[in-house]
Formats: structure tokens, sequence, C-alpha cells
């Protein structure tokens, strides 16, 4: 019979060994520690992070590993090898600076690292469609190299799509470029990438070169590679939410209609997104891509573009800043879309502030929930801007995904950016600002269409609210952080 002895017996026997796996944890929690107070942001988060290391070392060692530790400064290198810093003086050899416009906006054109370039035509694409109809367009018509990259490529009608038009033109010479992020493509088979490669598609996961951080580290996990760009002979770029999966197309029935937006730029604007591509792919691989001939830049239009690329190599949360700092200029309206909405202390505090000093400010979130905990966060946080006397509007056709920001009649942009800290600090993200009237006039149509098929979240909603679903929309707005 096995008793107590012979349990006392084992555990004697294995002391040693148990002594030694607990002196390894209480020394990398130090080692964590130390790090999160030399590179603490917010006094708040490193108290958490530093308690919970002391009492409890197991498992918050591994937790702050995946959502604590950032690991990108070899990233910044790659950055400055790419020649971020010269874009300015690249761009002035040709005389595409808008110094009015930088002159306007000196805190965008400073988190960007690039000025608003001139000469650009802008299209905005409404839903799946007419998306990647102009995508697919775009990619056939490509003579010299293409640059893909999204956050999800699925194996599915619209993936196959993807990869047999990319495969055309690597076998009529064009040199193509895939770049998925690990995380939001993990259900792509190894087939699908071998296809590619085979025809000559030169394909790589974001985190493909760095098997530590790919299999034990933060980026595995919690920083992504959240942008969407696709950039034809340095000449055409397409940039917003959509992803490669037939959700987007509206074929998903538990979503139905999903509601998103692109833009199609053709200008200077696509060079500085095939260098935020370059970065990325020297990241990704270690290869360096060659940089696009200016001379070749086209601009058949008169519009001023800001192309705006951040994530965790910034020195600072260059993201959240520029969207502060634009909330805090806004003197007549500010209409927010997002699919997700879990602000911090300083976004929440400029919408507040947004509004008494009158600005019209709506914000517009889906009614239908793709991702529970941020769902429930974002409700948490909603109820608590229409106590503040802010528009709360619920999508209710479908499925909303887009993400615009309409800022008085001076300002507009489509991007990647989620209204969220995940977003604003956490994963590598791309905005195009657009301060052209035409631009603006038609985001602000399509922006009052999609008003018309939402509902407005009323205090009567908010105050009826079963304690229940608040208690659980509190308890998930405690992660907000991370969500």
């Amino acid at each position: 019979m096995f008793g107590i002895d012979d349990v006392l017996r084992a555990f004697a026997a294995d002391y040693y060994l148990i002594a030694l796996v607990l002196a390894a944890f209480y020394l990398l929690a130090i080692v964590c520690a130390l790090r999160e107070i030399m590179i603490s942001r917010t006094s708040q988060g490193s108290i958490a992070w530093l308690i919970s290391l002391a009492l409890l070392p197991f498992p918050t060692v591994f937790l702050y590993l995946i959502f604590g530790w950032k690991l990108f400064d070899d990233y910044a290198t790659d950055r400055l090898k790419n020649g971020r810093a010269q874009r300015p003086l690249r761009a002035k050899d040709l005389a595409l600076i808008d110094h009015e416009m930088g002159a306007q906006w000196p805190v965008l054109r400073s988190v960007s690292e690039v000025p608003f370039l001139a000469g650009n035509a802008v299209q905005l694409l409404i839903d799946g469609k007419a998306t990647f109809d102009s995508i697919f367009d775009g990619i056939s018509s490509a003579q010299s190299y293409l640059l893909v990259q999204f956050y999800i490529v699925r194996d599915d009608r619209l993936g196959q799509e993807l990869a047999e038009r990319l495969i055309e033109r690597a076998n009529a010479g064009v040199r193509v470029f895939l770049l998925y992020d690990d995380v939001g493509s993990n259900g792509m088979p190894k087939t699908f990438r071998h296809r590619l490669r085979e025809a000559g598609v030169r394909v790589s996961g974001f985190n493909h070169r760095h098997k530590f951080l790919r299999l034990y580290g933060p980026t595995r996990i919690n920083y992504r590679n959240h942008r969407k760009i696709v950039v034809a002979d340095g000449k055409t770029a397409w940039v917003g939410g959509h992803n490669v999966g037939v959700e987007y197309l509206g074929e998903d029935p538990k979503f139905g209609h999903w509601r998103d937006t692109h833009v199609r730029v053709e200008g200077p604007a696509a060079l500085a997104c095939a260098l935020l591509f370059r970065e990325d792919w020297h990241w990704a691989t270690g290869e360096l891509l060659p940089a696009n001939p200016l001379a070749d830049v086209p601009t058949p239009g008169d519009n001023s573009v800001l192309v705006m690329g951040t994530g965790p190599a910034d020195k600072l949360e260059e993201c959240a800043i520029a969207f502060t700092d634009v909330i805090a200029q806004a003197r007549e309206r500010l209409w927010i879309v997002s699919p997700y909405f879990v602000p911090d202390t300083d976004v929440r505090t400029a919408l507040y502030a947004a509004q008494l000093r009158g600005v019209d400010v709506r914000i517009m979130l889906p009614e239908k929930p793709d991702h529970l905990l941020v769902y429930l966060a974002s409700i948490a946080h909603a109820d608590a801007m229409v106590n503040h006397g802010i528009a709360m509007y619920r999508y209710t056709t479908g499925f909303l995904h887009q993400k615009v920001l309409l800022m008085d009649d001076k300002i507009a942009s489509v991007g990647s950016v989620n209204f969220d800290n995940r977003s604003f600090a956490i994963n590598f993200e791309i905005t195009m600002w657009f301060v052209d009237p035409t631009s603006i006039s038609e985001i602000e149509s399509m922006l009052l269409r999609d008003f018309e098929n939402c509902r407005r979240v009323g205090h009567d909603e908010v105050r009826t609210r079963p304690w229940t679903a608040h208690f659980a929309a509190q308890a998930a707005k405690l992660l907000s952080p991370v969500l």
C-alpha cells in the first residue's frame, strides 16, 4: 500500500531538484522585475507586474515573458538601415513634400517619420468585393514587383485566388513577396506555402527568422504584425481593414455582411507603404530589399497623403500619441469607427474633453461580437462613454470591421488600427491620413450611410443592463491592456 511515508520519502529524494526549480523561478522573476522597473511606462501596470512576480513567480514569469517582455530593439535598428530617417530627404529631392500640411499636423508628421506626400490619386474601396477586385486587378497588372502583406491569410476560396494570381505573376517574371503574421495565419497549411514557393513566390511569416521569439517569446503570442499592405511596382498601394478570407467577402453565415473599408492610393504614398513592407521583410527574413527608384514614382493626382507605420519598436506609444492629438484638435465633429473599442485612460480623457467642448463625438461599434472578451470589455467602455454624453452606435447590418476616423472637415484616416491598447501599443499597424476635401467628403458620405444601419445606445439600455452582463463587462475591462 502506498502511504504518507512513501510520499514523504519521494519528496525528500527530489528535494534538491524542487529547491533548484523554485530558485530558478525566483531568479527569473527577479530578472523580469528589474527589467520592468527599467522600461516602465505606466506605474499602475508595472506595480501590478512587480506584485505578481513577488507573490506568484509561477506562473507570472511565463505571463510576463508573453505579455510584458518587448524584444524589438533589432527591428528599430533594421528600420534605420532601411532608411526611414532618409524618407523626408528623398521626398524633398522630388519636391513632393507638402510643407503646409506638415506644418498643420506636426505630431502626425513626427510620429510617421515621413512627410505628407503630394501628387496622389485616392480611391475609397467599400467592402470586400470592391477591395479584392481592385487588389486583384492591380496584382494582374504588376510588371516589376509585388509586395503583399496580411495579418490573416486563409487557405479558402479567396486565399486560393490570391495564390493563383501571385503564382501567375511570378511565372511572368515579376518578383513576388508574401508576408503573413504567424498568429493571425496560424491555420495556414504548409502545402499553401509550398505551392507558392515552388512557383518562385517569396513567402515568410513575420517571426520566421526569430526562432526563440516565435516559439517561446512575446511576439509569438502577444506582439503581432496587423498591417494589411499590397504594393504593385512601388506605384500603387492598397491599405485598410480587410484580410484574406471569405468572411471578408460576407460569405460567413455566422456574420453575414462584412462591413469593411480599404483605400487604393496611386502615387508617392505607395512608395512609403513599400518602405514599411521593406522594414517588416528585413525583420522577418534578414533580406534587405532594394529601394524603389524615386524617379519612377508617378504623381497622378493632387491629394496629400501621410503614411503612418507604428508598432512596439517605437520609442514611445506613437500611435496613441497621434490619435490623441487628432482628438484634441477636434472642434466640430469626431466620428470614430472600430470593431474593438478598449481605449486607455489618455484616450478616454481626450474623448470626454472633446464632448465637453461641444464636439459631435460619435463612436460606431459592431452589434455582433467576434471576440467575446474584447466585446465584453468594449461594452464597459462604451457604457462609460454614454454616461459622459458621447453618442455610441451599434452597427446592425452584419459585422463591422472597418477602422476609420473623421475629424471636422480637416482630416480622415483609414487603416488597420483598432481603438484599443493592442493596436496603439502592441501590434505593428499602418494608417493612411487624408486631408484633401474630396477624400474627406467621400468618407463622410460613407459613414453617414453606415450610421443609417446603426442603432444608438441610450441611457436606458445602460441603466437597465442585467447585473450579470455588467459584471462580466467590468471583469473583462480589467484585461484591457492586453486585449
